[in-house]
């Protein structure tokens, strides 16, 4: 018997996948009206937290944040069975996975934290990645329960916090990467450029499979033979938003980041590439 709390958007289709390879499965959520729409595909809602975790040895939260998971165990903790894993897949601050780790160690209990990059889809078909920073035999334990979740595992040593911070900085990139696009739309719109081609350039012109090398780039901490000159990246930045501004355009990352780029010029780094700007983050 698998307890998944948590019905949301992940936890709802985690719970279907689950039932779909086999598993018995019972679910707890806060509105319980949410938990009984799992049971046309074969859970059991169970209403009073503490019976959902009765007796159970593998427990998973898909919860919002670090104090709806200290709450929901708080409340579930007098049912607890010594011994059990509670695998939560919450994307939580690191201080708060590093201190639930401890802390319920010392109560005799396996709290892992186990955040994900997946949507709904990924998590009914079983695919994308799940993060996971724990020693043996904890981890030993524990991979063959979440394996069949999802596409890849992705570990990261034994530091208790490590997954957690991994998954904060991925959605730092994804946030902004997001805000980026709209953006980019404003900057399009600004010039009268149909949709039709602004997909066929990035259906052509794959952008984001320069990320890795960058981000190599910017790690060697070499800015000495740039391939685009920061004096260069912030002309473009100049008319991009120069051409928002008579559309009337409201942009939201190009201002900050032409921001940035004028406080390394002003420090005499105009010929150097233009990715010196992360230079203090190494």
């Amino acid at each position: 018997m698998i307890t998944f709390i948590g019905m949301g958007l992940l936890g709802s289709n985690f719970t279907k996948a689950l039932l779909q390879q086999g598993n018995t499965v019972q679910v707890w959520n806060r509105m319980h009206k949410k938990a009984v729409a799992l049971e046309s595909a074969g859970a059991k809602a169970i209403q009073d937290i503490q019976q959902a975790v009765k007796g159970i040895k593998r427990i998973h939260l898909t919860l919002s944040d670090d104090a709806s998971v200290d709450s929901v165990l708080a409340a579930a903790e007098p049912a607890l069975e010594k011994g059990c894993f509670i695998l939560d897949h919450t994307t939580t601050s690191m201080q708060g996975a590093i201190d639930r780790t401890r802390n319920w160690a010392e109560k005799g209990i396996h709290y892992v934290h186990v955040p994900v990059f997946m949507g709904p889809a990924n998590a009914l078909e079983s695919t994308g990645y799940m993060l996971i920073s724990e020693a043996s035999p904890i981890l030993d334990q524990v991979l063959p329960m979440i394996l069949p979740m999802t596409g890849k595992v992705l570990q990261y040593g034994t530091n208790p916090g490590r997954a957690a911070a991994i998954k904060l900085m991925g959605n730092s990139f994804l946030i902004t990467m997001t805000t980026g696009i709209a953006d980019m739309l404003g900057v399009a719109k600004s010039m009268g450029v149909p949709n039709e081609d602004i997909t066929n350039l990035f259906e052509n012109w794959n952008a984001g499979a320069t990320a890795p090398a960058r981000l190599t780039r910017m790690l060697s901490g070499k800015y000495d033979q740039p391939s685009w000159e920061l004096q260069m990246s912030r002309k473009d930045a100049r008319l991009m938003l120069e051409v928002a501004e008579a559309a009337g355009k409201q942009l939201a990352i190009l201002p900050a980041c032409a921001t940035e780029m004028d406080r390394w010029l002003a420090k005499g780094m105009a010929e150097k590439d233009w990715t010196i700007i992360g230079s203090e983050h190494l």
